[in-house]
C-alpha cells in the first residue's frame, strides 16, 4: 500500500485542487491518478493536512524506456494538464517525464502534489524542466538519431539545452518553435548562469494570456516533431521476416496460447516483443503484457497499434536485455531497475533465445539464471544451429557454441525450470517449451 501526505504548509494549494473541480475534471478525462482520502491517524509525521491512497500503477517505466510516440504522447498530455490547470486557477510546478506513467494505454499524470495555485504575473516555473524533459530529447530523436532517447537514463532532469542546442541541426532554427524553446532558451540560460529568476526581472508581468500563448507555441513545436519507424532492422519482422510460413505461424501462435492458458497468469513479460504478435495473445486472455524489444522501431510499430486498437492491457517498451535499465538515481534508489520491478508471472521468450547466447555470447545457463529472475512460468523458444536465423548469425563469426543444441539447451535450463511441455513447431525445426521456476 502507499500513502502521501499532504503537509499543512502545502494545504491551500491542495485545498483548491480539489474545490475547484480540477482534480474531477482530470481524474473523468483518465489524465489524472485517482487518490482517496484516508485517515490522519496514517500520516507518517507531524502536521499533516491530509493523508492519500492512491491507486497503484500497475507498471512503472521510465522515459529512457519509451518509444518516441510514448514521449511525445506524454508531452502533448502534460500541456494538456496544464491548460486544465491554467483554467482553474491553478499551475503545475513540476513539468518532469517522471511525473508521467502509462496507464491502460494512455500517459497518466501520477504527481496529485505537483499543483499549485496560479503564481499571479509569473511566468510558468516547470518551463526549462518541460523544454529539458521532453522538446530537447524529442528535438534530437527527431532530427539526429531516435537513440539519443537514451540521454535521459544519463540526465536526469533531463537534456542540457546547451547540449541539444549544439547537436541539432542549422535548419531547426526555421521552425519557430524549436527556434524560440531550445536555440534562445539555452542562450538565455547561459546568459544568467546558475540564477534561472535572473532572467524575470524587470520585465512585464505574465499574464494568463501570455501564459496560454507559450502553452500552444510549446504545442505546436511537439507535434511537428515526427519519427519514421521503418528505417530501423527489426521493426518489418513479421511482414519480411523468412523465419516462418503462414501455417507454422499459426501453429506457433496456437501452442503458445495453450501455454498462457495452462499456466494462467495475470501478469507477463514479452522479452523480445517486436511489434507484439505474442503480446496480444496474453493480453486477449486478460493478462496484464509488459512487452520489451531493443529495436526503437518495431516498440514504435507496438505502441501504435495499441493506441490504435485502444488495447489498454499492454505496455511496449524499449529494454536491451543485455544492458537493462538499471537503478540511477541518487543512491541507486530513484529509479528502480528493471528486475527490481519484477518478477511477472509469466515471461515469454520467443525467437530471442539465440539473439543472446550466439549473437551476444551469453552462456545458456546464464540465461536460464537470468530468466528465473523475471518469473514463475516462462514459455520459450529453441531455434537451432539448423535454423536460417542462426546460420545467418554465424555466417559471419567462428561457431564457438559446441553446447548450443536442444540437449545443451535442455541441461542449462532443467537447473532453473522444470519443464512441463515440449512441442516442435510444424513446418521447422524450432521447439516451444513450457517451463516453471524450480
Amino acid at each position: 500500500m502507499l500513502y502521501r501526505q499532504v503537509d499543512t504548509s502545502f494545504a491551500e494549494h491542495y485545498d483548491l485542487l480539489m474545490a475547484s473541480g480540477l482534480y474531477r475534471n482530470l481524474v473523468e478525462d483518465g489524465l489524472l491518478i485517482p487518490h482517496q482520502e484516508i485517515d490522519l491517524s496514517q500520516a507518517a509525521a507531524d502536521g499533516a493536512h491530509r493523508v492519500l491512497r492512491p491507486e497503484l500503477v500497475p507498471f512503472v517505466s521510465y522515459p529512457y524506456e519509451w518509444c518516441f510516440g510514448q514521449l511525445k504522447d506524454a508531452a502533448l498530455a502534460t500541456l494538456r494538464i496544464q491548460q486544465r490547470a491554467l483554467q482553474h486557477g491553478m499551475s503545475l510546478r513540476d513539468a518532469s517525464a517522471y511525473n508521467i506513467q502509462f496507464v491502460e494505454g494512455r500517459p497518466v499524470l501520477i504527481d496529485t502534489l505537483s499543483f499549485e495555485k496560479l503564481p499571479e504575473g509569473k511566468p510558468w516555473t516547470a518551463y526549462r524542466q518541460f523544454c529539458q524533459h521532453f522538446l530537447a530529447p524529442l528535438a534530437l530523436m527527431s532530427y539526429r538519431d531516435v537513440r539519443l532517447g537514451q540521454l535521459a537514463r544519463i540526465h536526469m532532469d533531463g537534456v542540457p539545452l546547451d547540449l541539444a542546442s549544439k547537436t541539432l541541426p542549422w535548419r531547426i532554427r526555421l521552425r519557430i518553435p524549436l527556434l524560440l524553446h531550445l536555440i534562445l532558451h539555452a542562450r538565455s540560460q547561459s546568459r544568467h548562469g546558475a540564477d534561472p529568476r535572473a532572467a524575470s526581472r524587470g520585465s512585464r508581468p505574465f499574464s494568463p494570456r501570455a501564459f496560454q500563448g507559450l502553452l500552444e507555441s510549446l504545442e505546436r513545436g511537439i507535434r511537428m516533431l515526427s519519427w519514421d519507424p521503418a528505417r530501423t532492422p527489426w521493426a518489418r519482422y513479421y511482414s519480411e521476416a523468412d523465419s516462418y510460413s503462414a501455417a507454422t505461424l499459426t501453429h506457433k501462435q496456437r501452442v503458445v496460447s495453450s501455454y498462457l492458458e495452462e499456466a494462467g497468469p495475470s501478469s507477463v513479460w514479452d522479452l523480445g516483443a517486436n511489434t507484439g504478435v505474442s503480446s496480444r495473445l496474453a493480453a486477449r486472455l486478460g493478462a496484464l503484457v509488459v512487452a520489451f524489444d531493443v529495436d526503437p522501431g518495431a516498440v514504435e510499430l507496438h505502441y501504435r497499434s495499441v493506441v490504435h486498437d485502444g488495447e489498454k492491457r499492454v505496455l511496449p517498451l524499449f529494454v536491451d536485455l543485455t544492458n537493462p535499465s538499471p537503478a540511477i538515481g541518487w543512491n541507486n534508489g530513484e529509479r528502480s531497475s528493471l528486475m527490481e520491478r519484477g518478477p511477472a508471472d509469466m515471461a515469454l521468450a520467443l525467437a530471442l533465445i539465440h539473439h543472446l547466447a550466439i549473437g551476444n555470447n551469453v552462456p545458456l545457463d546464464r540465461l536460464a539464471g537470468f530468466l528465473a529472475q523475471t518469473c514463475t512460468f516462462l514459455a520459450i523458444e529453441f531455434v537451432p544451429k539448423s535454423d536460417p536465423k542462426v546460420r545467418f548469425l554465424l555466417a559471419s563469426r567462428e561457431d564457438v557454441f559446441p553446447d548450443y543444441n536442444q540437449e545443451g539447451f535442455e541441461k542449462a535450463f532443467t537447473g532453473a525450470f522444470s519443464i512441463l511441455r515440449r512441442d516442435p513447431i510444424q513446418g521447422s525445426d524450432r521447439i516451444l517449451y513450457l517451463m516453471r521456476r524450480a
